[in-house]
């Protein structure tokens, strides 16, 4: 999953981007709203966090844009301004949640996994075969065992589950799990295959390969 960070404060910016990196997410941050509407315009998100005073262009004009061009892209409003009005205004032009500053980490985290979940049109716990994902905790099982994966194999996980029957190319890959300035070849992706592959196949959980075109989980053997 990539997140883009519309956010002119850094330090609160690196505090989101830090934690939500360690949760997996691949993170993108912008940090006036001309950035973030260029970025928007160039780049495929999972979900936008957006501050409403941004310089250069403002919140709800870079959510105008969005809107205007008919993206489904969940937006989290993240800002200072509390009151009804401006909740209201931001809901009304297109925003999924609100958030007023300053907030509690681990809601906001909870937020962000309600919204991309809901995007993906997952339910909160996956079942395929032998294997068990809960996107909520994001932690898996096989066979009721847990697994220990890395934040990029949860982060490959969670893509292969909610495009269950459909080829994931490598590009597309990097698109949702490399932030800018990450450096991820298609050798780097065949290595985090190969590493998650080898944990689920103790289930019976299998990833296949087509050749020049990507990757798929294949269905359960029972189905």
């Amino acid at each position: 999953m990539r997140i883009l960070i519309a956010e002119d404060d850094a330090i609160i910016a690196d505090g989101l981007t830090r934690s939500l990196r360690q949760g997996g997410y691949a993170v993108d941050w912008a940090p006036n709203g001309l950035d973030a509407d260029s970025a928007l315009l160039t780049a495929n998100y999972d979900l936008l966090i957006l501050d409403l005073g941004l310089p250069k262009l403002p919140g709800l004009e870079v959510l105008k844009r969005l809107r205007s061009r008919n993206s489904q892209l969940p937006v989290l409003i993240l800002t200072a301004l509390d009151g009804t009005g401006d909740r209201v205004r931001g809901l009304d032009l297109g925003a999924d949640d609100y958030m007023v500053k300053p907030f509690e980490l681990a809601e906001l985290e909870a937020r962000v996994r309600a919204l991309t979940r809901r995007s993906a049109g997952t339910v909160p716990t996956i079942q395929h075969g032998a294997l068990s994902y809960d996107s909520v905790g994001r932690v898996a099982h096989i066979n009721g065992h847990p697994l220990e994966l890395s934040a990029r194999e949860i982060g490959l996980l969670e893509i292969l589950l909610t495009r269950m029957g459909r080829l994931v190319s490598k590009d597309q890959l990097v698109d949702h799990l490399c932030g800018w300035g990450e450096e991820v070849s298609h050798n780097a992706i065949e290595v985090y295959v190969h590493r998650l592959r080898k944990k689920l196949e103790a289930g019976g959980v299998k990833i296949a390969t087509v050749r020049g075109l990507g990757y798929c989980l294949e269905r359960p053997e029972s189905e």
